[in-house]
C-alpha cells in the first residue's frame, strides 16, 4: 500500500491510502524520501486559479494528483537500475511511486535529498534559458525571485552572462539569489524598481529579460525594461494569459518575446527523457556552480499536506521551497 497526496475538488486536499500500482517491463518502484512541491503550478491547480479555455483548463482534472520532483529509492529494480540506488524521477506526491527505469536520473553521493529534488524546477527553468538564448556576455534582468526565479538565476550565471539582475518584491528571496549568482538584486516590481535598474544597466538595457513571476500585470513592464531587438522570456505560466498585455516595445522597439515550458524538451533524443539535463544540474551542483544549499523554507509530512497546500496558496511570498518529508 502507498500514501498519496490528491486533491478531490479546488481549495481541498486528501491523503489517500491505496494500493501501489503495479510494475510493467521496465518499471521501477520507489520508495519516496522527498517530494519538492511546485508552489506555482500545484497552488495554482490547488486554488483553481486559472481561466476557461486554457490549456490549464484542457489539463486539469478534479481528482488530480499533484507534484512532480521526487527523490526515492529504488524498491524492485528494472534496467540499469539496482535495488537501494537512489534517484530522482518526475513523479506525484506519494510515498511509493512507478515509473519507468528510463526516466530516472542515479543522483551522486555528494548531493543531500534537498539539493537533488530541485533537479525538476532546474530543468523548468532551463528550458526558459534556451528559449532566451542567453548567451555568454550578455545581460539579464529576472523579474521574480521565487523557486523558478532561483534556478533561472543559476542557469544565468552557468551561462557567463555579464550581469545578472533580480528583481522581487520580497526582499528576503534576494539574498538566495545573490548566492546563486546574481551580480545585483532590487526590492519591487520592475515598474518601481525602473530608476534602479538604469544604474544597474546604465544605457544599455538588458538583452534578455525573464519572467518567472506567472503574474499577467508583470509582461508591460517586462517588455519595456528589454534592450532594442531583446528578449522576454515567459518563464511563468500565467494561468488567465487573456490579461497580459502587449506594448508598443514589440512594434517600435522590435523585442520579441519567447515562450518556455516544461514541455519543450520531452522527447528530444538529445535530452535522454530529461535525464541528460538533471544529470547537468547535479554536476554543477557537485561542482559548486549551480548552488542548491539553503532553498528549503518549509517541509511537512505528508499528513500536514492541506496546511503546506493552503500556505502556497495564500502566502507563497513567505516561501521558497517547500518539500514532503515521507516517513522511513
Amino acid at each position: 500500500m502507498r500514501e498519496s497526496i490528491v486533491f478531490p475538488g479546488p481549495g481541498r486536499v486528501e491523503l489517500l491510502t491505496e494500493p501501489v500500482p503495479a510494475a510493467g517491463p521496465g518499471d521501477v518502484v520507489l520508495r519516496t524520501r522527498l517530494t519538492l512541491m511546485s508552489t506555482g503550478t500545484e497552488a495554482m491547480v490547488y486554488a483553481h486559479r486559472f481561466g476557461a479555455n486554457t490549456h490549464w483548463s484542457d489539463w486539469v482534472r478534479y481528482p488530480f494528483r499533484p507534484g512532480y520532483a521526487c527523490v526515492g529509492v529504488v524498491e524492485h529494480a528494472a534496467g540499469d537500475l539496482s535495488v537501494g540506488d537512489r534517484v530522482a524521477a518526475r513523479a506525484q506526491h506519494a510515498s511509493r511511486v512507478v515509473v519507468p527505469a528510463d526516466s530516472c536520473t542515479p543522483i551522486p553521493d555528494g548531493l543531500d535529498d534537498e539539493q537533488a529534488v530541485w533537479f525538476a524546477l532546474a530543468k523548468i527553468a532551463f528550458v526558459g534559458i534556451r528559449e532566451g538564448g542567453v548567451r555568454p556576455g550578455e545581460r539579464v534582468l529576472i523579474a521574480g525571485a521565487g523557486p523558478i526565479g532561483q534556478m533561472a538565476t543559476r542557469w544565468a550565471a552557468a551561462a557567463a552572462a555579464s550581469e545578472i539582475v533580480v528583481v522581487d518584491t520580497v526582499a528576503d528571496r534576494l539574498g538566495l539569489a545573490l548566492a546563486g549568482g546574481a551580480t545585483a538584486t532590487v526590492a519591487g516590481t520592475l515598474d518601481e524598481a525602473r530608476d534602479e535598474l538604469a544604474r544597474q544597466f546604465g544605457v544599455r538595457r538588458p538583452d534578455v529579460v525573464i519572467d518567472s513571476t506567472g503574474n499577467p500585470a508583470v509582461l508591460p513592464a517586462a517588455l519595456r525594461a528589454a534592450a532594442d531587438r531583446g528578449r522576454v522570456v515567459l518563464l511563468g505560466d500565467a494561468g488567465a494569459p487573456t490579461e497580459q498585455r502587449l506594448t508598443s516595445d514589440v512594434i517600435t522597439r522590435g523585442v520579441s518575446i519567447h515562450g518556455a515550458h516544461d514541455s519543450y524538451t520531452v522527447g528530444d533524443p538529445r535530452w535522454d527523457h530529461d535525464r541528460e539535463i538533471a544529470r547537468l544540474v547535479f554536476r554543477l551542483a557537485g561542482e559548486g556552480r549551480f548552488p542548491l544549499d539553503s532553498l528549503v523554507s518549509h517541509r511537512f509530512g505528508p499528513t500536514d499536506s492541506s496546511e503546506a497546500y493552503e500556505l502556497a496558496a495564500t502566502a507563497r511570498g513567505r516561501t521558497m521551497g517547500i518539500v514532503f518529508d515521507w516517513p522511513q
